[in-house]
């Protein structure tokens, strides 16, 4: 299997949740990390933990909705190392709110983070990839990217949204050799709105639940490890993933059943892509 180590990384939201364990993860795997957040102290303290294991890593304020901030965090990467393997969408807000008063100015923040965020991500780090000859291109989706939930319009919007940007950008991408799909959990992880400090103030019986993201972030991990054109335009379960490694190790025998919830799905879009080689148009 291909190897993370020495390469970058570019992941947003990585101070707190899932973001930080993706984070963690690829420093533990030996990639210099670029580690962005909106919130600045959370930031730092999601840093120093990251870097207390050894792990090269930099940290950047960076709001994704603000399209300038993301492309200048990419060129402070490139100035720094040189180049952007991989980027990690995580960044997400969750507006619990009923669609009757759901104010248009919530409507937009929640969908300028979700999908401008990604959209933002991509501009900043296209030409870059495409200038190495490949590149990892992920946003992380939940059981709202496939259903819906009461009090979530905006998000279930924003995430069913990115599903459909990473299918049509992977068919546009794989001629670059540039990978572009989403990860969800797949397990029960703290919820994006829940804060450090407040986690700690949760009963032990709810915590207890919840999969270290650090585990998790390992399948993100396994994906960018992946040759580009091998996997794109699909939706993987970090869960199932994780598992699979537990199992077998990181150079597991890839099958859909063991990666995603809805293997029927990514198997027709193999199908396809597998059609769409044969007649050269990727």
């Amino acid at each position: 299997m291909r190897s993370t180590q020495g390469k970058v990384a570019l992941i947003t939201g990585a101070g707190r949740g899932l973001g930080w364990g993706i984070a963690k993860a690829f420093g533990l795997a030996g990639t210099r990390v670029c580690a962005t957040d909106v919130n600045l102290d959370e930031l730092e303290l999601g840093s120093r933990q990251i870097s207390n294991d050894g792990s090269e890593i930099m940290s950047c304020h960076l709001d994704v909705a603000n399209t300038e901030e993301f492309s200048e965090v990419a060129q402070k990467v490139c100035d720094k190392w040189g180049r952007i393997d991989v980027l990690v969408h995580a960044a997400a807000v969750m507006p619990l709110i009923n669609f009757e008063d759901t104010s248009y100015e919530t409507w937009w923040w929640e969908l300028g983070i979700s999908l401008g965020g990604l959209f933002n991500g991509a501009k900043a780090t296209w030409e870059i990839m495409k200038d190495q000859g490949e590149g990892h291109i992920i946003g992380v989706a939940s059981g709202a990217s496939f259903r819906g939930f009461v009090d979530e319009i905006a998000y279930c919007v924003g995430k069913h949204g990115q599903e459909g940007f990473v299918k049509a950008l992977a068919e546009e991408a794989a001629i670059y050799n540039i990978s572009v799909n989403t990860i969800s959990p797949g397990k029960s992880i703290k919820p994006t709105g829940v804060t450090q400090n407040a986690a700690l103030d949760m009963p032990n019986e709810v915590t207890a639940k919840w999969t270290h993201p650090a585990d998790l972030g390992r399948a993100f991990v396994w994906l960018a490890n992946q040759e580009p054109k091998r996997l794109t335009g699909l939706s993987f379960s970090a869960g199932t993933v994780v598992d699979a490694i537990d199992s077998e190790g990181w150079d597991f025998n890839f099958a859909p059943e063991k990666v995603t919830p809805e293997p029927q799905e990514m198997i027709s879009r193999l199908e396809w892509q597998n059609y769409q080689r044969q007649l050269g148009r990727q």
